[in-house]
């Protein structure tokens, strides 16, 4: 993912990319922890649902305010089972739809607008391009981790 290009086709192939995958998970180990402190595939799911609109009110700081400071989001903070709360499809609706302002907003950017730099309380370097990249790669550790659930992988053999 080396241009806007890809970032933006990356992310909206995200979507589909994550109800696919919760496809593939057990109904019976959707909610179901690897380890107590760990996510399961229906919160790593819900926590980038969580994180859309997040992210579209970043690009509009970025793109509104000259060298903005966007501060950090730590989920820990969050209540632990926040996510588990929450209902997966309406959830996975939102994302979709979410992601798809998300993208129509980024297909308008000029190239210099992906330039834009913003200060981030986590990050040395942050610019439009930066950030939506990360998103990508978010979105795929996620991905990763709902696989994990899909196979099975890093349960305790007791249950």
């Amino acid at each position: 993912m080396t241009s806007p290009e890809d970032v933006t086709a990356q992310l909206a192939r995200s979507p589909a990319l994550i109800a696919g995958l919760l496809g593939s998970v057990p109904p019976q180990d959707l909610k179901r922890r690897p380890r107590p402190e760990k996510w399961s595939a229906h919160e790593h799911a819900c926590h980038l649902a969580v994180m859309e609109p997040m992210w579209i009110e970043r690009l509009e700081l970025i793109l509104r305010e000259n060298h903005p400071t966007i501060i950090s989001y730590e989920p820990d903070e969050d209540d632990p089972d926040r996510l588990l709360k929450m209902d997966l499809r309406a959830t996975l609706a939102d994302f979709e739809r979410g992601r798809q302002t998300l993208v129509a907003k980024l297909r308008t950017l000029r190239p210099e607008d992906w330039l834009r730099p913003a200060t981030h309380t986590a990050h040395a370097r942050y610019s439009i391009f930066l950030m939506c990249r990360h998103i990508a790669l978010h979105d795929g550790l996620h991905a990763y981790r709902i696989e994990e659930s899909a196979l099975g992988s890093n349960w305790p053999t007791e249950q």
